[in-house]
C-alpha cells in the first residue's frame, strides 16, 4: 500500500468542507440570483413515462454512476451492488459488502468493481461473488473503470492506479501534482481504444495505455486563475467525451476545449466556460450545464454556442443525457427535463421520486436511465 501524506489527508478534509458550505450557501441563499428557478408550465411536446424501476440499495452520492454493458446494467448504492437487465428492470443479483461504499460500478460483464471507504477496490464476479479485494493509495470518489483485464481507479491524492481484474494483483499508477484543493463532483473515467482518459484536478487530461500504464497523451483543457486556492479549483468534470476525431472535456471555473486526435491531440477550440456537473455529445453538438445551471447547446465544429436554456437555473441539474429525440437533465427534486437537442426548447419532465438526481444520466436503447437518491434505477422512456 502507497502512503498518504497528512497534506492530501489535511486538503481532502478541508475541500469537502469547504465546497458543501459553499454550496449550502450558493443553493440557500435568500439572494434571488441563486434560488432554484420554479418549474414553469409550458405545453409538452413529448410524453414521458417510467418503464421500471428497480431497488438497488440505500442512498447516492456524486462517486455512484451506473454502468450499461450490453443488455445490463451494472450499479452501485452506498450498501449494495447489483446488476440489473436493461429491458426489464429485472434485479439479476444483488450483493451487500460489510463496509460502506464510496464509488460504483465499473464492469466488464465479467468483472464489476466498486470501491469501499477504507479505501479497498471490491471485485465481483458475473454472479455477483466476491473475487478480491486491493486497496488503492487513498480514498476514491470516481466510479472505477473496467477495460481490457484491468480495473483503474482514480483517488484522492491525485493517483490513477490499475489492479489485475482477475487476481486484484497491481498492475500500475500514474501520478500528477494536485491543487491543494479539489472539486467533489461527479466525475468519470473513459475507455477508449485500448486507453483510459481522465480529468484531473487540475485542468488536464491524461490519456493512459490501460495494459501498460504508459502516458500517452496529456494537455490542459483549462488553467487555474485567482488569488485564494478556492478560486483557482478548475478541475475537469463529468467524463471526457469522444465525438468523431474530438476528444473534449469541461472544468469548473475554466474552459470547454475540444482535442483533435487525428491532428497529434492538438486544440481545435476552447471557450470559457464553467461547469459542475460535465457534458453529453451526440456528435453534432456538445450539450453541458454550466455553474448556474444553464444548459448550453455547442456546435461541435467551431465551439459557437446554439443555444441556451436558463428556464431550470440553479436546479442543481446532473450530467446530461442523449436520446434520439431529446437531451435529457435530472435536478435537486427528482425531477428529469427532457429539452429540444435542435434549441433547448422544453419538451416535457418526469419527476421519478427519490431526491435530488446526482449520478450521471444514461441514454440507452431502452431509454434514459436514472439512478435516484434514495438508490433506485428508473428506466424513463418517451412516446
Amino acid at each position: 500500500m502507497l502512503p498518504v501524506s497528512r497534506r492530501v489527508l489535511r486538503s481532502t478534509l478541508v475541500t469537502l468542507s469547504l465546497l458543501s458550505l459553499g454550496a449550502c450557501s450558493m443553493f440557500s441563499s435568500k439572494d434571488p440570483r441563486y434560488e432554484p428557478a420554479e418549474l414553469t408550465q409550458y405545453e409538452a411536446q413529448v410524453s414521458a413515462g417510467v418503464r421500471w424501476t428497480a431497488s438497488i440499495g440505500g442512498g447516492g452520492g456524486t462517486g455512484f454512476a451506473p454502468d450499461v454493458v450490453g443488455e445490463a446494467v451494472y450499479a452501485a448504492t452506498p450498501n449494495a451492488v447489483a446488476k440489473v437487465d436493461l429491458m426489464s428492470g429485472r434485479v439479476l443479483w444483488r450483493a451487500t459488502p460489510d463496509i460502506t461504499l464510496t464509488a460504483g460500478a465499473g464492469s466488464d460483464g465479467s468483472t464489476t468493481a466498486v470501491v469501499a471507504s477504507d479505501g479497498n477496490v471490491i471485485a465481483y464476479d458475473d454472479a455477483g461473488r466476491e473475487k478480491w479485494r486491493a486497496r488503492a493509495s487513498s480514498a476514491v470518489f470516481v466510479p472505477p473503470l473496467v477495460d481490457r483485464g484491468v480495473v483503474v481507479v482514480r483517488s484522492t491524492d491525485y493517483r490513477i492506479q490499475a489492479f489485475d481484474a482477475e487476481t486484484g494483483e497491481y498492475r500500475w499508477d500514474v501520478q500528477r501534482p494536485g491543487p491543494a484543493l479539489a472539486l467533489k463532483a461527479s466525475m468519470q473515467l473513459l475507455a477508449a481504444d485500448g486507453l483510459v482518459i481522465s480529468g484531473l484536478p487540475n485542468g488536464r487530461l491524461i490519456a493512459i495505455d490501460v495494459r501498460t500504464g504508459a502516458v500517452q497523451w496529456e494537455a490542459p483543457v483549462s488553467v487555474s486563475r485567482g488569488a485564494t486556492d478556492l478560486e483557482r479549483i478548475n478541475d475537469v468534470v463529468g467524463s471526457p467525451m469522444v465525438a468523431g476525431p474530438l476528444l473534449c472535456g469541461v472544468t469548473y471555473q475554466g474552459r470547454m476545449t475540444c482535442f483533435d486526435v487525428s491532428q497529434g491531440g492538438r486544440p481545435a477550440w476552447d471557450i470559457p466556460f464553467s461547469s459542475h456537473s460535465g457534458m453529453a455529445t451526440d456528435g453534432r453538438y456538445a450539450f453541458a450545464v454550466d455553474q448556474r445551471d444553464v444548459v448550453h447547446g455547442i456546435d461541435l465544429a467551431n465551439g459557437e454556442q446554439v443555444w441556451a436554456q436558463n428556464a431550470l437555473r440553479n436546479r442543481r441539474l446532473a450530467t446530461p443525457a442523449v436520446v434520439p429525440a431529446a437531451v435529457a437533465v435530472g435536478d435537486l427534486e427528482g425531477y428529469v427535463h427532457f429539452l429540444s437537442r435542435v434549441n433547448g426548447d422544453l419538451l416535457g419532465r418526469l419527476n421519478v421520486g427519490g431526491g435530488a438526481v446526482v449520478s450521471p444520466l444514461i441514454g440507452t436503447p431502452a431509454g434514459v436511465l436514472v439512478q435516484t437518491g434514495n438508490g433506485n434505477l428508473v428506466m424513463v422512456n418517451l412516446n
